[in-house]
């Protein structure tokens, strides 16, 4: 079974920083792609960065110039670092992974995490 797990949110001050990981456990063949969502209250869930396995990324244009995303493939984990940030940034976090799995069978699928709340104080 694989799994998403992240870590790293929190609350911080406006103009602060935070670094989000995921690591994606189970039994993994490769990932494609791996990124970070976010939703707000009252909004819907929207691409914040997202890096493919060649090392290209992609980022929305809200957080470029801000916002980082990395991966370690070896360890099939991606992390987000994220500074000068703002009260709008304020969102519960996701990862997502769009990879391909074997458990007797070649599966392949997109994932999500449970989720990391980033709060950001004005």
């Amino acid at each position: 079974q694989v799994q998403l797990v992240e870590s790293g949110g929190g609350l911080v001050q406006a103009g602060g920083s935070l670094r989000l990981s995921c690591a994606a456990s189970g039994s993994i063949v490769s990932i494609n792609s791996m990124g970070w969502y976010r939703q707000a209250p009252g909004k819907q869930r929207e691409l914040v960065a997202q890096s493919t396995r060649d090392g290209s990324t992609n980022y929305a244009d809200f957080v470029r110039g801000r916002f980082t995303i990395s991966r370690d493939n070896a360890k099939n984990t991606v992390y987000l670092q994220m500074n000068s940030l703002k009260p709008e940034d304020t969102a519960v976090y996701y990862c997502n992974a769009d990879l391909i799995s074997y458990s007797g069978i070649y599966v392949s699928r997109n994932y999500w995490g449970q989720g990391t709340q980033v709060t950001v104080s004005s």
